[in-house]
């Protein structure tokens, strides 16, 4: 993939690849919902136009951070699934969850809950366990 990067910065080159919010939604979806279908993410809250959906799954199985296959059962229909580079993007998604529930409840109180109880490195482990185990369970 030959892409254009903005600068040299190391969280602006990492933006330039995940940044947008179609693509974190995208990997939300899998990591804690284990959504895998088109369909699936078509029906998010959010509303992504296909256009779009369709453009952040090829940009993100370019660039390694998911897989698309068919299912031996269903030779139709594209299944996506987080690659374990992927799958490494857990703490990430976890500091917004954080974060998030810290500072945004503020200006959206209608947000889902979060338990502030949960130690975070556990949570990490237990979202990261969960979701290894999805996959190999539709690999097998």
């Amino acid at each position: 993939m030959e892409k254009q990067f903005r600068s040299s910065c190391i969280i602006a080159s990492a933006l330039d690849l995940i940044g947008d919010k179609w693509s974190l939604l995208i990997i939300r979806d899998m990591l804690l919902y284990q959504k895998k279908t088109y369909k699936e993410f078509a029906s998010s809250h959010e509303g992504v136009a296909t256009n779009l959906l369709s453009s952040r799954l090829k940009l993100l199985e370019e660039i390694e951070l998911i897989s698309k296959r068919k299912l031996d059962g269903n030779k139709k229909e594209n299944i996506y699934l987080l690659t374990d580079k992927g799958i490494e993007l857990t703490p990430l998604i976890m500091e917004i969850v954080i974060w998030s529930d810290r500072f945004v409840r503020d200006y959206n109180p209608q947000m889902n809950p979060h338990d502030r109880n949960l130690d975070k490195k556990l949570m990490i482990e237990n979202t990261q366990d969960k979701y290894s185990s999805f996959r190999d369970q539709i690999l097998a």
